[in-house]
């Protein structure tokens, strides 16, 4: 693993920092990256976040460096921006830099080089999610969810991230509507599914201007949105996987304003979903079958109430004909 201070001379760039030349050193990293100059990027890092301290407002290009580190450099590199002793990497790239590090590393590259803690972990949960096979039996427990997917889970919407940014796509979902008469006054029941919610768009809560409602009644879809007020509304039926795939997007999500977690931490916040749903969050971690069963044993709905779609949305109902339950979901942020 390269040093991560490396006090290798490096006169163009002490120049630059001692002017404050932003730019300049915007153009450096775009060479060096070229050139593959890895040694000379990290160098970058390390002294441009450096001379924040000194009163330099040079904080973007240490934060391009390093993200530029987890989208191409080899794999040791990107230990080292991964540190788990360094509690600055990251904090303000365009995504985490776990799920950067991912797209273009596999987790057999990466695992060698970095060290076992939960920044390993969720590099190899971003990696599960874009399809990796990880045979590694000591991957860190911290999601307590499997290294695997599962033959119910579907293929997960991932982040396309590139030298200029990043794209976040959401789902494709059924657009099969029907209209829908509400019911007024059905009993409304206790469960966790309200708290699971508010934890997979915590980002949307807490550092932007979103809401989250979520009710629980006896009864159908019907009378779900009608515990809402709603009046007139329109379903259109999902499979469970879309469903899952959009719980999952939400959760990656930062909203509009938020900082995104990633794929890793939105594959675990539909899992909670699915836990909360079937009352087996206090046996946490559950038995990935049982919540297979309870994905596929349910009605999964989009809905709205004719209204447009704006900023960040998640509007499901979930019917569980077998136990005369609905539910309905809504989290929405604004841009």
């Amino acid at each position: 693993m390269p040093d991560p201070q490396l006090h290798a001379p490096d006169e163009p760039l002490d120049e630059l920092i001692h002017g404050a030349d932003l730019d300049n050193i915007v153009r450096m990293i775009d060479e060096r990256c070229r050139t593959a100059d890895w040694a000379g990027l990290l160098r970058v890092r390390d002294r441009t976040r450096a001379a924040v301290k000194t009163g330099r407002q040079l904080w973007p290009a240490a934060t391009l460096a390093e993200y530029r580190l987890a989208l191409h450099a080899p794999p040791e590199y990107v230990a080292v921006v991964l540190d788990e002793s360094d509690g600055l990497s990251g904090r303000f790239t365009i995504g985490p830099l776990t799920e950067v590090a991912a797209q273009h590393h596999s987790w057999a590259e990466l695992e060698p080089e970095l060290t076992r803690g939960p920044r390993a972990a969720f590099v190899a949960h971003e990696r599960v999610v874009r399809g990796e096979l990880i045979l590694d039996p000591d991957v860190p427990d911290v999601l307590d969810i499997p290294a695997e997917l599962q033959g119910w889970e579907p293929a997960y919407a991932v982040a396309t991230y590139s030298d200029d940014g990043a794209d976040f796509p959401a789902p494709d979902l059924s657009d099969d509507w029907s209209d829908v008469d509400t019911v007024a006054d059905a009993e409304v029941l206790d469960d966790d599914v309200e708290l699971a919610v508010q934890q997979l768009v915590e980002p949307w809560l807490s550092s932007s201007n979103g809401r989250v409602d979520v009710v629980c009644v006896a009864g159908g879809v019907e009378e779900a949105l009608g515990a809402f007020g709603i009046r007139r509304a329109r379903v259109a039926p999902l499979e469970p996987a879309e469903a899952i795939a959009w719980l999952a997007w939400a959760g990656a999500s930062g909203g509009a304003h938020g900082r995104r977690r990633g794929a890793a931490s939105g594959r675990f916040g539909a899992w909670w979903v699915l836990g909360a749903l079937a009352d087996s969050i206090d046996d946490w971690p559950v038995d990935p079958d049982e919540l297979g069963r309870l994905a596929n044993d349910v009605d999964w709905y989009r809905w709205d109430a004719f209204e447009p779609t704006v900023g960040w949305t998640l509007q499901l109902a979930i019917e569980d004909p077998d136990e005369s339950v609905a539910w309905a979901i809504i989290a929405a942020d604004a841009t």
